[in-house]
């Protein structure tokens, strides 16, 4: 069987270290829903890329909000909660999870559906990433320097799916095409690598910002390019694994991140709002890489 990264828990309590843990990480476990379904008097439902940034946010707004008992928040691909409000539910193997949220999470034209849909109102954005790197296995072994390396015969790519994750997949795809212009680079050659080359390129399935790591750690690629808060994310947390190599550019594409209560936004939704859009929160995602949204 292959080797697994061993992944924290990602819950909004403070500890956890007394909890009954069953999964089997090959075939059994389940890393994007936090929390207790039942208890929780909040749900949150996000995209997952910025998922170490909103744990965060979640524990401080537990701290001073202990009677929400729980929050339980999902951190999965835009797809996998907008199909979960408008179809009821997600089904994790064999489990029905029916759980509805009370604040919705996403890039802009996911919170647009939910308005077109009448599942809320409005939104704003509160976040945005800040750019796009390369993720490769600690000791940069292939010794890639930039995306150049990317169109060598030895290199294997893997990126996001662009059926299932089409959000993060143009995003990095268009890094790679516009870097290329700017570096006098074959922009044909990057179009076809990850469009049709199969060969050297690894496409995740479902879940890219598991995916991805689990890949090179697995040694089924080289590099990867991603989110920059992501790369931030593994490298801290898988220290001994991973290390970050920055696209030297001037060119880069940006993920703002928008917020909106659903139409039953609960006890807590407005409250957890009002503190996702403070200055604490904002500084909270600076610590995970990510910075204010581009509201002009």
């Amino acid at each position: 069987m292959n080797k697994q990264l061993n992944w924290p828990v990602e819950g909004s309590q403070a500890d956890y270290s007394n909890r009954n843990q069953w999964n089997q990480a090959g075939s059994n476990i389940c890393l994007d829903f936090h929390g207790d379904p039942i208890a929780a008097k909040l749900v949150v439902f996000s995209d997952g890329n910025h998922h170490m940034a909103l744990q965060a946010c979640c524990k401080e707004f537990l701290k001073s909000n202990s009677t929400v008992n729980d929050i339980f928040y999902a951190t999965t691909p835009p797809k996998v909660i907008l199909d979960s409000v408008l179809r009821g539910g997600v089904l994790l193997g064999n489990l029905h999870l029916n759980v509805q949220p009370h604040v919705f999470i996403s890039p802009e034209n996911i919170l647009d559906k939910l308005v077109a849909k009448k599942q809320i109102t409005s939104h704003q954005a509160f976040a945005r990433s800040s750019g796009n790197v390369l993720l490769v296995k600690k000791g940069n072994p292939k010794g890639i320097e930039g995306i150049a390396d990317l169109l060598r015969d030895d290199v294997r790519l893997t990126i996001s799916n662009p059926v299932t994750e089409a959000a993060s997949y143009e995003v990095y795809k268009q890094t790679l095409l516009d870097v290329a212009v700017e570096k006098e680079l074959d922009v044909s050659a990057f179009s076809d690598l990850i469009d049709k080359d199969s060969t050297r390129v690894v496409f995740g399935e479902s879940i890219h910002h598991r995916e991805v790591p689990q890949t090179i750690y697995e040694g089924n690629a080289d590099v990867a390019i991603v989110y920059y808060h992501l790369a931030l994310r593994y490298s801290r947390i898988f220290p001994d694994d991973f290390e970050i190599i920055k696209i030297k550019s001037k060119t880069n594409v940006y993920t703002d991140y928008h917020i909106g209560l659903m139409n039953d936004a609960g006890e807590w939704g407005e409250k957890f709002l009002d503190f996702m859009l403070s200055d604490e929160v904002l500084e909270l995602y600076k610590e995970h890489g990510l910075q204010a949204a581009d509201n002009s």
